[in-house]
C-alpha cells in the first residue's frame, strides 16, 4: 500500500519536461485528456497510451507514474465489465470505454507528477481564479498525499498492536477502522493549525491580490513545444472525427 501511496508525491525533477514552463505542460495534459476523451478507436487510445508512457520516460518519472495507475487499471476493467454486461454493449465499446478512462488518467497524472504546488498556483493565478480557490485547491493538492501516508503509518503501527483490518464480517471491519480514524483526524487537525499559523505568520488575506517571487515566463523552447503539442493534437482530433480506426 505504502509502495502506491508514494507515487502520488510530488519529487522534484530536472528534465525536459520539468523544465517547461507550467502552461505548456497544462496544454500537452489538456491535450491528451480531450484527444483520449473524444477518441472512438482501440488504435488510437493505444497509441496514446503509450504516448503517456513515453512522455513518463522522458520526465524521468516512470516508475512512479506507473505506482499512481496501479488502482486505476483495475478501474479500467471494472468499467469494461459494466460496459459489457451492465450496459449490453459490445467488446469492442466495453474495451473503448475501459481504454478511455486509463488514458485521460494517465494525461491528468503526467502534469500533476510534473508541477511544483508553487507552479500549480501560479498557473492558477494565470487564469484570474480567486485566490481562496487557488489557495484549497494547492493545499489539497498537497497534503492528500501526505495523510494517505500518514494513514498508511497508522495503519502499520494499529497492526504491530495487534488489530486486524481484513478479518471479520463488514461490519467488524468498519468498527476497526475507528481506531484509524481517529489518530488520522487528530494527525489533520494537527497539520490545518501549524498551517494556519504559517499563514497568519505571512499575513494571508492582507491583499487581495498578493505578490509572489516567481513569474512566469515563456522562452523559446516553450512556444516550440507548444506548435508541436498543438499540431499532435489537431491531428489527434483530425483522427478521432474523420478516420475510422479499429
Amino acid at each position: 500500500m505504502q509502495w502506491i501511496a508514494s507515487g502520488f508525491l510530488f519529487v522534484r525533477g530536472y528534465s525536459l519536461i520539468h523544465r517547461m514552463d507550467p502552461r505548456i505542460r497544462l496544454f500537452l495534459a489538456a491535450t491528451l485528456f480531450i484527444v483520449g476523451l473524444l477518441s472512438q478507436s482501440v488504435v488510437e487510445l493505444s497509441v496514446l497510451i503509450a504516448l503517456c508512457f513515453v512522455i513518463s520516460l522522458v520526465a524521468q518519472i516512470a516508475k512512479r507514474f506507473s505506482k499512481s495507475l496501479v488502482f486505476v487499471g483495475g478501474l479500467s476493467f471494472v468499467v469494461f465489465l459494466i460496459s459489457v454486461f451492465l450496459s449490453h454493449q459490445s467488446v469492442t465499446a466495453g474495451i473503448i470505454n475501459g481504454l478511455r478512462l486509463f488514458e485521460v488518467i494517465q494525461a491528468t497524472s503526467i502534469f500533476f507528477l510534473t508541477t511544483t504546488p508553487d507552479e500549480l498556483e501560479q498557473v492558477m493565478r494565470w487564469f484570474r481564479l480567486p485566490i481562496d480557490f487557488i489557495m484549497v485547491f494547492v493545499i489539497a493538492v498537497r497534503f492528500v498525499p501526505v495523510l494517505l501516508m500518514d494513514a498508511i503509518q497508522i495503519m502499520d503501527a494499529q497492526r504491530s498492536r495487534g488489530l486486524e483490518f481484513e478479518k471479520g464480517s463488514l461490519i467488524q471491519r468498519l468498527k476497526n477502522t475507528i481506531p484509524l480514524l481517529v489518530p488520522l483526524i487528530a494527525v489533520a487537525v494537527t497539520r490545518s493549525l501549524d498551517l494556519a499559523e504559517a499563514m497568519d505568520a505571512r499575513a494571508y488575506g492582507a491583499l487581495r491580490r498578493p505578490s509572489s517571487m516567481y513569474v512566469l515566463a515563456m522562452r523559446a523552447s516553450d512556444y516550440a513545444s507548444l506548435l508541436c503539442f498543438a499540431l499532435g493534437g489537431a491531428l489527434g482530433l483530425y483522427i478521432a472525427f474523420f478516420l475510422k480506426l479499429f
